[in-house]
């Protein structure tokens, strides 16, 4: 059993039927639509670059019973059963949790006062309804800016929105670190990007005419006509609340991402351990990784291999395209391997360490080389 129709959950039936597994398989989503590539939403979907086909993953190449646009809402662990919204109860052997997580509003935070409505980006749904409020070509405001509320405004502004950025932090620093966090705060602002951040926090507030208006708490205010919060997200677990299942900050899974030997958890859900404790990595390459690594665990037991993350993302915003391999926020001023100008193309940059950090700005290059750029003894100045 399966519940998640995501990435990692596609990911993860797919291995397993790779891998040779001949039983039965349930696959639940609570999405009415078939899986999807999610990090396009906020950049091909909006721009208008790429529809629902060409977001929609392929379909599985395997025999499973498909229950999509159905919610599980409750795990019964003793009897191994998962409750569905309509009441039925499917039993499983083995359990997979691939039910990602969904989008943090500034009122989950208590920084919002009543009445102000939030906007937020999680799922396909969100994408399409942004894109007809993005019709009237609203002054939008970008709560959070973070790689998603960058690319949010990056959208906004191609489709002719005008656009402050507000945070309780510089843009991106703390994600991808100070050169890379810079070189792309510099072109959101020549594309016309208002940026602002207080490290005392920022509060949603209405106006006496009901306008929206995001406060800093020094006292600077900006109003807007469409509040977009992207203040990270929350795990999707409220439905295993009643399990006994620890669930606080996601699911806490080993390396071979277990919870127990026949549970696993992968994608957004899951807590993966570090050496700061077991953390969630919402990207679209640790899914993969996560679910496969699952899908072996579920099969092999002790005998697989445990997971040793690669890390790899990439961003494209106000005309940069940014592929990162390694471990971020990278840590001061990187080496020039290619190109020694912060102008809008052709660098490729890195970060001496073990392990490493490369990056590829507005240059196409194979994963496979920007991966070995990690390796000090790659890197040629």
């Amino acid at each position: 059993m399966v519940v998640g129709a995501s990435l990692a959950g596609s990911t993860l039936v797919d291995t397993l039927r790779r891998r040779g597994f001949g039983g039965d398989i349930t696959l639940v989503g609570a999405e009415p639509h078939v899986a999807y590539n999610r990090p396009a939403l906020s950049k091909g979907v909006l721009a208008g670059t790429d529809s629902l086909a060409d977001i929609t993953l392929p379909p599985l190449s395997c025999e499973v019973d498909e229950r999509i646009g159905t919610a599980a809402v409750a795990l019964d662990q003793d009897r191994r059963e998962i409750v569905l919204a309509g009441g039925d109860r499917i039993r499983y052997d083995r359990l997979a949790i691939t039910t990602g997580a969904r989008a943090r509003r500034l009122a989950d935070l208590g920084a919002a006062d009543p009445g102000v409505v939030e906007t937020t980006f999680r799922d396909l749904d969100d994408a399409l309804a942004l894109d007809r409020l993005l019709a009237a070509r609203p002054h939008v405001l970008v709560v959070g800016a973070g790689i998603l509320g960058m690319e949010l405004a990056s959208a906004c502004l191609d489709r002719g929105s005008t656009v402050t950025l507000v945070d309780r932090q510089p843009p991106l620093r703390t994600q991808l670190g100070p050169y890379l966090a810079e070189l792309l705060r510099s072109a959101a602002e020549r594309r016309g990007a208002l940026i602002a951040d207080d490290p005392g926090g920022v509060r949603l507030r209405a106006t006496a005419d009901g306008t929206p208006a995001a406060e800093l708490s020094d006292g600077r205010r900006f109003e807007g006509d469409l509040v977009l919060s992207a203040v990270g997200c929350l795990p999707e677990v409220e439905w295993l609340r009643s399990s006994g299942m620890s669930v606080d900050g996601g699911i806490a899974i080993d390396t071979r991402c277990r919870v127990s030997p026949t549970v696993v958890a992968a994608g957004d859900v899951a807590a993966f351990p570090t050496v700061q404790g077991p953390r969630r990595t919402p990207l679209w390459n640790a899914a993969i990784e996560q679910a496969r690594t699952a899908a072996a665990a579920l099969l092999d037991g002790d005998a697989a291999a445990p997971l040793v993350p690669d890390p790899l993302f990439w961003t494209e915003q106000f005309g940069l395209k940014v592929r990162i391999s390694g471990p971020t926020p990278a840590v001061g001023d990187p080496t020039f391997v290619e190109g020694r100008s912060r102008a809008d193309g052709g660098l490729l940059l890195g970060w001496p360490g073990e392990p490493g950090t490369a990056a590829a700005v507005n240059r196409r290059i194979p994963i496979t080389r920007l991966r070995a750029l990690t390796r000090p003894d790659n890197l040629i100045t």
